[in-house]
């Protein structure tokens, strides 16, 4: 067995789920520091002496240069991957399967969960080849852990392989992504690189540059509540309102009917009572201006909700949640560029991508850390039917390989 395909498996097998909503502790969940701390223990396994993990969770290491004194001048690179799984599907109990030279079909799960080829174009790329799923019962978790066994699988080979050139090398294991709050504590100044790279993409080749601006927005409505046997003239019914803002958001701009470069409105929770309640709507355009074109159609929404109902209260309130990379990236256009090169050179056909959402690199990029997100091989995030091809995966760790060769000059 391969060395990322055994310490995938493995890693798959602990629970690491986050929880959304969660604001008195960090990471959201206690458990997704069992998988850090097995992480730090297998860092210094293979020589990494400083892998630590701090107090909200974040783990880092250093693999230092093997260039020699007189090349001082080759930039510090990072390597990030999250450990979390996301709260939308269970990802306790993960018993992976390996489907080992794929015939091109449908591939059914235990649980009755079925991976349909027509569905999924790209497992017939992998036709001979093996493919990881879970039983189908839970998530698989190659979001992220495929991207954990690829840094960690390249990291061992580079500490064990003094042929290899490579500067300095910066690693970090993160918790809280799939909840958004993935850098929350991150210390850039601390993990002291000049990029990095987040493992953390989907189909082998992807070099994504470009995400969404985020934003989100929340309605709150104040009613009046009194009993509906007399509430004749009475009565303002917050659910009532809420409801009738969320119909009022026009299907043409929602995650249903776009693609590509389009942006949306989504209303993704929505809770209340006759007195109070709120509706959440995400924001997502690839560029500021249609930013500010959706929010204008909320501004409006809300207007004509007061003047409909004078006796409510309609307050929207809307905060920035992240911003498109490519405008920091753009500044350093060889940090890309070396990606792409890397891909190429591991014997795969790179594909510049743009993510229809964010990652970590969205928020570390403008905290002043560029980072690109690549590849892990994951297909299908957040679902039962979520799997990875191992030659993704193995990939995955010759990009990584040839990447950093590429910045110390490997060219």
């Amino acid at each position: 067995m391969s060395e990322v395909l055994e310490r995938f498996l493995r890693y798959v097998k602990v629970d690491t789920g986050s929880e959304e909503g969660v604001e008195d502790s960090y990471p959201s969940t206690e458990k997704q520091k069992v998988l850090l701390e097995m992480l730090v223990e297998e860092l210094r396994e293979i020589g990494i002496a400083d892998a630590a993990m701090d107090e909200y969770g974040y783990v880092m290491g250093t693999i230092h240069s093997n260039l020699g004194p007189d090349r001082d001048d080759v930039r510090t690179i990072g390597l990030i991957a999250h450990v979390d799984t996301s709260p939308e599907v269970s990802g306790n109990d993960v018993k992976p399967i390996l489907h080992e030279n794929y015939d091109g079909g449908d591939i059914q799960l235990p649980s009755g969960t079925v991976i349909r080829s027509d569905e999924n174009p790209h497992l017939l790329e992998n036709i001979g080849n093996t493919i990881v799923t879970s039983d189908g019962s839970t998530l698989l978790g190659a979001d992220d852990k495929a991207g954990v066994a690829e840094i960690m699988t390249a990291a061992s080979m580079l500490m064990r392989d003094s042929s290899i050139p490579h500067g300095r090398i910066r690693i970090a294991f993160t918790p809280d992504e799939e909840v958004g709050n993935g850098t929350k504590f991150f210390d850039v100044k601390k993990f002291d690189a000049d990029c990095a790279y987040t493992i953390d993409g989907g189909v082998i080749g992807e070099v994504e540059d470009e995400t969404f601006n985020a934003m989100t927005a929340t309605f709150k409505v104040k009613g009046i509540n009194v009993h509906p046997g007399y509430a004749k003239g009475k009565m303002v019914n917050a659910v009532r309102i809420i409801s009738e803002i969320a119909s009022m958001l026009p299907h043409t701009k929602s995650p249903e009917a776009t693609q590509d470069r389009e942006g949306y409105l989504h209303p993704n929770k929505i809770e209340g009572a006759v007195e109070e309640a709120s509706l959440k709507v995400l924001i997502r355009d690839f560029s500021m201006e249609g930013i500010g074109e959706l929010v204008n159609i909320l501004e409006n929404v809300a207007e004509f909700q007061r003047a409909r109902y004078p006796k409510a209260e309609i307050a929207l309130d809307i905060q920035e949640s992240y911003r498109n990379m490519k405008e920091v990236l753009d500044r350093y256009p060889e940090v890309t560029r070396f990606a792409e090169e890397a891909v190429r050179r591991a014997g795969v056909e790179p594909k510049k991508a743009i993510i229809r959402g964010g990652t970590d690199g969205s928020r570390l990029s403008f905290m002043g850390l560029p980072t690109p997100n690549l590849f892990a091989g994951g297909m299908n995030f957040h679902s039962r039917q979520e799997y990875v091809p191992l030659r993704s995966m193995e990939a995955a760790v010759k990009t990584i390989i040839k990447l950093v060769k590429l910045h110390a000059g490997d060219i």
